[in-house]
């Protein structure tokens, strides 16, 4: 169902995706060269840039995987109804910030708040319900021999009983009327963009504030693609959602979100407006192929 954590920081050695490294530059040349941005960013210019009471913060966080520490002092903050993606080397650890916050991962330090409370050691199903966090997996997290209609009751088993799943799922197709079309047939006969629409449908059952979105456009064609970030953006500015993205295709994620960090290490060493990493050089030239 989704990947085991640390996959992210062994996979894709060869490169970074649509907009990303040249052929010239190797997984470990990009690594290396990324080392150059800096030691890292100071708290209060990421709380600046998340402007007044953000949603969720991240604290000096510290964590990892066993004995690995992957994230040493991630700060991490971000607004109501804003979106921030994650770019950076391969290894960097953008994935196990995300991993972090939903609790999949070993904290060893620092802390994680959202909505105003401490939430660090929540369990996972404790941060979907009470903390209206939810975490949108890479792609195959469907269950391909139930119904569409089935997948999303499942998005709603922490709900205190099946009617409120089921008008949970009623406004889900209200809102989407392609799943709703289908909401009889096997999920594992949906296109691509069909099951990336139905895994972000089936995590809003729970109604959550903010997203977390694990490689949104991975696996798709380039118009399945469009149709993935109109429905993340219409989420973002109609409906409200704060997201927290990592995505492969490093220009498409900045294009996209308000806020852009760059991940070096397990640290952040660059973060600014999405619009101007796009148009820094040497982001360009490491991770957007220019």
């Amino acid at each position: 169902m989704v990947d085991r954590p640390g996959d992210e920081e062994r996979k894709r050695a060869g490169g970074y995706g649509e907009g990303g490294v040249g052929p010239s530059l190797s997984a470990a040349d990009v690594a290396r060269e990324a080392e150059e941005f800096g030691p890292g960013v100071a708290r209060e210019a990421i709380l600046a840039l998340a402007g007044p009471d953000p949603i969720l913060q991240v604290r000096g966080l510290r964590a990892g995987y066993g004995d690995m520490e992957i994230l040493h002092g991630i700060d991490l903050a971000i607004g109501r109804g804003k979106s921030l993606c994650l770019v950076g080397p391969n290894g960097a650890g953008k994935s196990t910030v995300l991993h972090s916050i939903f609790g999949f991962t070993k904290i060893r330090g620092g802390e994680i708040l959202a909505l105003g409370r401490d939430v660090t050691h929540l369990t996972s199903s404790a941060k979907l319900k009470d903390a209206k966090i939810a975490y949108i997996l890479q792609d195959n997290s469907i269950f391909p021999d139930m119904t569409v209609e089935e997948n999303l009751l499942m998005g709603g088993y922490l709900l205190a009983n099946r009617v409120q799943a089921r008008e949970a799922a009623e406004r889900v197709f209200a809102r989407y009327d392609r799943l709703a079309r289908r909401r009889r047939e096997r999920a594992g006969v949906l296109s691509g963009g069909e099951r990336r629409l139905l895994e972000i449908s089936r995590a809003l059952i729970m109604d959550p504030q903010v997203l977390l979105v694990d490689e949104p456009s991975i696996g798709l064609e380039p118009r399945m693609i469009d149709m993935v970030f109109e429905i993340l953006a219409d989420l973002r500015d109609v409906h409200g959602k704060t997201i927290v993205m990592v995505e492969q295709n490093a220009r498409r994620g900045l294009e996209f979100a308000d806020i852009g960090y760059v991940m070096v290490a397990g640290r952040v060493a660059l973060a600014a407006p999405g619009s101007d990493l796009l148009n820094d050089p040497q982001v360009g030239r490491l991770f957007l192929g220019g």
